[in-house]
């Protein structure tokens, strides 16, 4: 059985950051299962978890990453994945939702806090300060898993408080995947 891994990278953003990254890792014969890259600012963060050969160490694995030029800069970790990377049900994206407009303060924990209260999971969240004719604008992406008996109920407690905020909201179901 394969080792797993997680590998975590955060630095300048650049062009071909991820290439650089998953070709060096592809060239080590290492397989990428779930993987996550964002630009955050001026900066960039990418991780995956990664099947490692037998004959790979976490150690090489960082060492190699770390001779990239297009990782200059960067705080790179690898260190041992203990969690199963078999998602539950729980990580199947079943509604995105976007909420918009000018920042609100405290607005991702209002909004998630309303997840929680409906039971669902928060699966990936995304917020970015967005230029605007007016300025500037902020958008906040959730996609969740939430339970069918609840989705209907919760969605609406998420548009009735970005509405109370003079806030967009857009929800949508996720087709099932066939």
């Amino acid at each position: 059985m394969a080792t797993l891994a997680l590998v975590s990278t955060i630095c300048p953003d650049r062009v071909g950051l991820v290439s650089g990254i998953t070709g060096h890792l592809f060239s080590l014969g290492i397989n990428l299962r779930d993987a996550s890259f964002a630009a955050l600012g001026t900066g960039a963060e990418f991780s995956a978890v990664c099947e490692l050969p037998d004959s790979l160490t976490t150690a090489e694995v960082e060492s190699g990453l770390a001779s990239l030029p297009e990782l200059a800069g960067a705080r790179i970790e690898v260190t041992p994945y203990r969690f199963d990377p078999d998602p539950g049900p729980q990580a199947t994206i079943t509604h995105r939702v976007e909420v918009s407009g000018g920042d609100q303060p405290g607005l991702i924990a209002r909004l998630s806090e309303i997840f929680t209260e409906f039971a669902a999971n928060i699966v990936r969240l995304d917020a970015q300060t967005l230029p605007d004719r007016e300025g500037e604008r902020y958008t906040v992406r959730f996609s969740v898993w939430l339970p069918a008996d609840r989705a209907e109920v919760c969605l609406s407690a998420v548009a009735n408080t970005a509405e109370t905020l003079g806030l967009a909201c857009r929800a949508e179901a996720v087709p099932e995947a066939g």
